[in-house]
């Protein structure tokens, strides 16, 4: 299990994650959604112990994050936005050097790099140098050292980064095999990724917590659009005082309104369809005509567009976060960090092996809290 409990960090006057709180119980694939730059990152590296949260609290599997560090890292398979891997070993020779990190016991070692090489889809490439890997190939390659352990949690960042249509299929198809025996944690700034393998989303917008669902309850039809003649005057008669339907949205064509009616409760289909039946009655009878009538799905592109509408991004927030904390807003653009090897950058590997990271981070840190 996950808990977030009001999770903040600052970096100078500027709150790159304002108090965020969820649970995620075993088993579950919760996709962590959200803008390049809106804090998926941030939160990510707190929940693994890489980042000290400015304030609140994190736990996973009853061990606190900031106290048992190192307990919580042997629960996780980490996988970070732009994994930091050795150029100069040999693809099995990473998982081995990963494998003696973690803790794995030298006689399942063996094992656990053919069942990570299999599943990840890297035997054509398991004898070759890391620094000839493609950048789709260096992702499997992560993903490879994260299940390296059989964690029982899975904190995947940008799992379909730089892979190809076919890639992104199989990476689909192997994070919802492991929800079978873990909880996965996934982040993206991709609609459809969620979409494809999660049971949940968690919606960041500008640090802050936006939506927490269930897919499901995002696909129920909750809304009826009416495209009728009727005039907004009489509209907000009708539709609020007699039939007591919300109007959300009106647009107007060629004189034609288009009216967003929201329906109370959840949406069921006969719900739905004695609402149908109510408007059509009521119009009718009053002479107004009905070009269309029909149930609207809200889906996850609609509510995050509804979410992310309500204003521009903080972009100097994005900035100041992503010069101190990593690269949160680097999208799928900057495979820089992909190919910089540790020993390039100054990286130092973390105590479970679970990944590498800079060395630099903290005083970066400092350096813009400083200039704030």
């Amino acid at each position: 299990m996950i808990k977030a409990e009001t999770l903040s960090r600052t970096y100078g006057s500027v709150k790159a994650v304002a108090s965020v709180s969820f649970e995620i119980e075993h088993g579950e694939i919760v996709g962590l959604l959200g803008h390049n730059g809106a804090g998926k990152t941030t939160i990510m590296k707190m929940l693994t112990g890489y980042l000290e949260p400015s304030s609140g609290t994190a736990r996973v599997d009853e061990f606190d994050v900031s106290n048992d560090r190192a307990a919580v890292q042997q629960q996780i398979g980490y996988l970070p936005e732009n994994c930091p891997l050795y150029p100069e070993m040999l693809v099995v020779e990473h998982l081995e050097y990963a494998a003696s990190l973690k803790g794995i016991p030298q006689e399942k070692v063996a094992e656990r790099i053919r069942y990570s090489i299999s599943k990840t889809k890297l035997a054509d490439v398991a004898l070759q140098p890391v620094s000839t890997l493609s950048r789709g190939y260096r992702q499997r390659l992560g993903v490879a050292q994260a299940i390296l352990s059989s964690p029982k949690i899975l904190i995947l960042d940008e799992p379909t980064n730089g892979l190809d249509p076919s890639q992104i299929l199989e990476m689909r198809a192997l994070i919802k095999e492991l929800s079978n025996t873990a909880t996965v944690l996934i982040s993206t700034h991709i609609l459809q990724e969620v979409q494809a393998v999660c049971d949940r989303v968690i919606i960041i917008n500008r640090g802050k917590k936006a939506l927490d669902a269930k897919m499901a309850e995002l696909r129920t039809a909750n809304r009826l659009s009416v495209i009728t003649n009727l005039a907004p005057a009489a509209a907000a008669t009708i539709f609020n005082e007699v039939l007591k339907l919300k109007v959300v949205s009106h647009e107007e064509e060629n004189e034609r309104h288009t009216y967003i009616l929201q329906l109370a409760g959840n949406g069921s289909d006969p719900a739905i369809d004695e609402a149908v039946a109510k408007v059509a009655k009521v119009l009718v009878e009053k002479g107004h005509k009905i070009f269309s009538i029909q149930p609207q799905i809200r889906d996850l592109e609609t509510v995050f567009g509804e979410i992310t509408a309500g204003g521009d991004r903080n972009v100097g927030a994005s900035a100041d976060q992503s010069a101190a904390d990593g690269s949160e807003n680097k999208g799928v653009t900057d495979d820089r960090g992909d190919s910089k090897a540790p020993d390039e950058s100054g990286d130092s590997k973390a105590t479970d092996g679970s990944s590498v990271e800079s060395s630099d981070e903290e005083s970066t840190e400092e350096r813009e809290a400083t200039k704030e």
